[in-house]
């Protein structure tokens, strides 16, 4: 049994294994009075193999520390290669949401294929739990490619995706009634940049009336400095506000990269939750190799502005050479100088 959260150690589920719900995001469910945590599955990925993920993997807590293993809230389709969900390829960040108006929940994953040509799958279902159906097998929203992305609906049901064009600039776009699709109502943020400063990974709160995005630069799983803004409209203006990592010496987040804001029910207190993809010292030479010559390793990157088609899938086993079986977590309170949010180093704390 846990009793307090000690970021980037390793954590695991009431059954003694390692929690695997990466890409996450965490909420509490009202109707259950409990928190639940969802993400990649990658108990099978072991950096030698063909396989990506192992679907999405959902826990439950009462109290934030402890979490009890629920299993595959979306299960992959591992004998059918013509499926985005075939372990081989590359399913991301998975979100959902629930509509009031359908009452169903709306799963949108992240499917990327070669090159920079990313797609999404998108599954309804009528409980949070599933089975999820799918709806749109591969689906781009306005005919763009859509990388790292995240989902928030408003209380008159109004919803939006945030999700970065590879690699060059940030689409927000408005969701349609049911969430299973985008209108033509879009906006685009942090335009005309390139790797390692495009800005990748979105996570959305409010406080206050004000809406806030964490967002990491683009160094697939080496960390970097992480952003945040402020708005009021999702497609008007919005003002940067720095990096919220304070003391964060060697600009890596704490060597992590946020994926999730929880703020915890009747309270003012926020969570800025994030995953730490490469937890070793080894990796850890890596990322400073990789900082100081980042601007030589994009320096022939060209984005592609075009509109893109869907591409079908390979049909063909994929090799993957991370192991992000052994990544770990990083959770840190969040704290408040005027309107910024910032997040400061804690090894170890409770709630």
């Amino acid at each position: 049994m846990y009793n307090s959260i000690r970021p980037g150690k390793e954590w695991l589920d009431t059954n003694g294994k390692h929690i695997q719900a990466h890409g996450f995001s965490v909420f509490y469910d009202e109707k259950n009075e409990q928190y639940v945590w969802y993400g990649e599955n990658k108990e099978k990925t072991d950096g030698k193999g063909t396989i990506w993920h192992w679907g999405v993997r959902y826990y439950t807590s009462k109290d934030l520390y402890n979490w009890e293993d629920r299993g595959l809230l979306i299960p992959p389709t591992p004998d059918d290669l013509t499926s985005p969900l075939h372990p081989t390829y590359c399913m991301d960040r998975p979100h959902i949401l629930y509509c009031k108006k359908t009452g169903k929940y709306v799963a949108w994953l992240k499917i990327m294929l070669s090159g920079h040509n990313q797609s999404m799958c998108i599954l309804t279902a009528d409980e949070f739990g599933g089975p999820y159906t799918v709806d749109k097998l591969l689906y781009k929203p306005l005919k763009m490619s859509c990388g790292d992305f995240c989902l928030h609906a408003d209380p008159d049901g109004k919803a939006y995706i945030w999700f970065e064009r590879p690699h060059f600039e940030m689409i927000c776009a408005t969701l349609t009634d049911d969430y299973t699709a985008v209108t033509n109502e879009y906006s685009v943020h942090y335009p005309n940049l390139r790797p390692p400063f495009t800005r990748e990974a979105p996570t959305y709160f409010e406080k206050d009336g004000k809406r806030y995005l964490i967002t990491s630069g683009t160094g697939g799983y080496y960390p970097n400095p992480s952003q945040v803004c402020v708005f009021e409209n999702p497609h008007g203006e919005y003002r940067d506000l720095g990096d919220p990592c304070i003391d964060d010496k060697d600009g890596t987040s704490f060597d992590a990269q946020f994926t999730s804001v929880l703020r915890l029910p009747e309270t003012d207190q926020y969570i800025a939750c994030a995953d730490r993809w490469m937890p070793r010292a080894c990796d850890r030479r890596k990322t400073k190799a990789f900082i100081a010559h980042m601007d030589e390793v994009f320096a022939d990157y060209k984005p592609n502005r075009e509109p893109r088609e869907v591409t079908p899938m390979s049909g063909k086993e994929e090799k993957h050479e991370e192991n992000t079986s052994i990544s770990q977590y990083v959770w840190l309170p969040i704290e408040w100088e005027g309107e910024k949010p910032v997040i400061r180093w804690k090894s170890e704390w409770k709630i």
